[in-house]
């Protein structure tokens, strides 16, 4: 079936490669080697990677452009579905005595006229204190810092965690020649995941950052966005009898309602 959307897309890339032919004097040469790279690309399964990287930020950006409510932010390739239900408040599942400083998180989830969204179901992963997924990496246990979670009747919601880790996306491969190539490091902020499907209302995958993190202003993937950066407050561990000092973080997040739909088709079709 005729897509004409892709018609205008394709005509549009071939005029711009075109240009950026004649304005850097792409010969020959340069041309075989764009292809072998983007085979080795294809190859290595790295295209869903290079794309999270270079470009989803900016098709998010332009999608919610003029729109109301929390800012959208990169989904990444470390989203995992069916992962376990936990309570609210709530432990995200991780292993006895997990490395890390305490974190317990916490906001409140609202419509985008300020009425709280109660029973809005959360989901949240992050990586480790050392900057590592389970399901990627080894000696992680399954669902390690994965989980599921509603919010309560006053759409609030709090959950204990650790700290994350900042980490370098995967340089083995033609994603990580190409940062080279540019001259940029493979480095994301610290970041939690959280992806909130209200019972009426569109799906929001966004992340959240914390102030004074080294990245945040030179994110490989960009996804940074000012309003997703919380504070991290230092507490003593006595408050809550722990052994060690913890750390607080919070923030409230805007949903936008079936009425005023953006991802009517969603980015995850679950």
């Amino acid at each position: 079936m005729k897509n004409q959307k892709v018609i205008d897309v394709y005509n549009g890339l071939v005029v711009k490669f075109k240009e950026l032919i004649s304005e850097y004097e792409i010969d020959h040469n340069d041309y075989q080697d764009l292809v072998n790279w983007m085979d080795q690309l294809g190859k290595a399964g790295e295209i869903p990677l290079f794309m999270d990287v270079f470009f989803e930020t900016h098709a998010l950006q332009e999608m919610y452009k003029n729109v109301k409510g929390t800012e959208p932010t990169i989904l990444g390739p470390y989203y995992i579905e069916n992962t376990p239900d936990i309570q609210n408040p709530g432990v995200l599942p991780q292993r006895e005595n997990e490395p890390g400083d305490v974190l317990y998180f916490s906001g409140t989830v609202k419509d985008i006229d300020g009425t709280p969204l109660a029973n809005t179901k959360i989901d949240m992963w992050q990586a480790d204190a050392n900057g590592e997924y389970s399901y990627f990496a080894e000696g992680i246990p399954a669902n390690n810092l994965r989980g599921v979670f509603y919010t309560d009747a006053n759409g609030e919601f709090e959950v204990k965690t650790v700290v994350p880790g900042n980490y370098s996306v995967p340089t083995d491969g033609p994603s990580g020649q190409f940062l080279k190539w540019v001259d940029h490091h493979a480095y994301r902020p610290a970041h939690l995941h959280l992806l909130f499907q209200p019972e009426n209302g569109d799906k929001l995958v966004t992340q959240i950052y914390f102030e004074g993190d080294q990245y945040l202003e030179d994110d490989v993937a960009q996804g940074v966005r000012g309003s997703l950066i919380t504070k991290l407050d230092k507490h003593k561990g006595t408050e809550k009898g722990l052994k060690n000092d913890y750390y607080t973080a919070h923030l409230d997040f805007e949903l936008r309602l079936q009425d005023k739909p953006v991802f009517n088709k969603a980015v995850l079709n679950n």
